[in-house]
C-alpha cells in the first residue's frame, strides 16, 4: 500500500450509492477479520482524502445480516480513516419524518442478533463507553452542511438497528414507534460501535425511504421496491450533502471518539 492509497476520510455506501469519487482507483485491503464487501475506492473531495466502501457489496450481493462490519471497518482503518461517514436508507417511525428527508441520528438501538460486533474477544477485558454513539463534532457539520445545502433535515433521533433482511412485522413498527424511536434500519448496528472501538468518528445520515409499515389507509407498508425508487431519486441530495460535508470537517480531533480505549481496560 503506498502513500496515494492512504485516505483520512471514510464513507459506507448505503444502498444505490456505489461511486461518487470522480478521480477513483481500488485498494485491495486484507484484514484479520477476512474479505470487506468491496476493494475501497479512493480518491479526493475538496482537496481531502477518502475512501468510499459499499456495504452492500458493488452488486448489491450481501444483505445485512451477512456483511462483514468488522472487515469493514478494520479496511478503514488500515487507510488512515479517522472519521467515517455511513449514510444509509431507513424506514420512518414518526408522522412528520417525510420519505424524502434526511434524519443526522444522534442514538440508535441495537435490536440485532449474532452479529460479530466487537474487536476485543480477549484474553484482556475492553469496555467502550457507548452513551453517545455518534460523533459529537461531526453530527452538527452534517446538519448546518444539509441545511446549506437546503435539504430537509432533522437535527438527531433514534435509529433502531433490525437484523433483516425481512421488513417489521405491523406490531414491530408499532413497539418501535411507541418507544419514540424515529428511523428504523439495517446496518447501524454494530457499524458504528465497530468504529467507536477503534477510535474512529462515526457520523450517520439517514435518507428516509419509506413509512416502514405504511399509514394505515393512506400510505401502503414498505417493498423493497418502493424503497429503491425513493432512495433513487434522492441520491443526488445525498451526493451534495456528502460532498459539501467533507471539506468542512476539522482535521484536528477533540471529540469522545479520539479518547475511547483511555479508559477502557482495567
Amino acid at each position: 500500500m503506498t502513500n496515494q492509497d492512504r485516505a483520512e476520510i471514510g464513507i459506507f455506501g448505503g444502498s444505490g450509492f456505489y461511486s461518487f469519487l470522480d478521480d477513483a482507483r481500488d485498494v485491495h485491503v486484507e484484514t484479520p477479520y477476512g474479505e470487506p464487501s468491496a476493494p475501497l475506492t479512493v480518491g479526493s473531495v475538496g482537496g481531502r482524502s477518502v475512501a468510499f466502501l459499499p456495504r452492500h457489496g458493488r452488486a448489491h450481493q450481501y444483505p445485512p445480516h451477512m456483511i462483514n462490519f468488522r472487515a469493514n471497518v478494520w479496511a478503514m482503518r488500515e487507510l488512515g480513516v479517522t472519521r467515517i461517514i455511513g449514510p444509509c436508507a431507513a424506514g420512518s417511525l414518526r408522522p412528520e419524518v417525510r420519505p424524502g428527508e434526511f434524519v443526522v441520528c444522534d442514538q440508535l438501538v441495537d435490536r440485532t442478533t449474532g452479529r460479530k460486533d466487537t474487536f476485543y474477544d480477549g484474553p484482556k477485558a475492553t469496555h467502550i463507553a457507548f452513551a453517545d454513539p455518534y460523533c459529537p463534532e461531526l453530527r452538527p457539520l452534517a446538519i448546518a452542511t444539509a441545511r446549506d445545502e437546503g435539504i430537509p433535515v432533522h437535527d438527531g433521533g433514534t435509529m433502531v438497528v433490525i437484523p433483516g433482511p425481512r421488513f417489521s412485522t405491523r406490531a414491530e413498527s408499532r413497539w418501535f414507534a411507541a418507544a419514540g424511536w424515529s428511523a428504523v434500519g439495517m446496518t447501524q448496528y454494530p457499524e458504528a460501535y465497530l468504529a467507536r472501538e477503534l477510535e474512529i468518528c462515526f457520523v450517520n445520515v439517514s435518507l428516509i425511504t419509506d413509512y416502514d409499515v405504511g399509514v394505515e389507509g393512506v400510505v401502503e407498508a414498505v417493498t423493497h421496491e418502493a424503497v429503491l425508487q425513493v432512495f433513487n431519486a434522492n441520491i443526488e441530495k445525498l451526493r451534495r450533502l456528502l460532498f459539501g460535508l467533507v471539506p468542512r470537517i476539522p482535521a484536528e480531533r477533540s471529540c469522545i471518539c479520539s479518547t475511547a480505549l483511555r479508559s477502557a481496560t482495567g
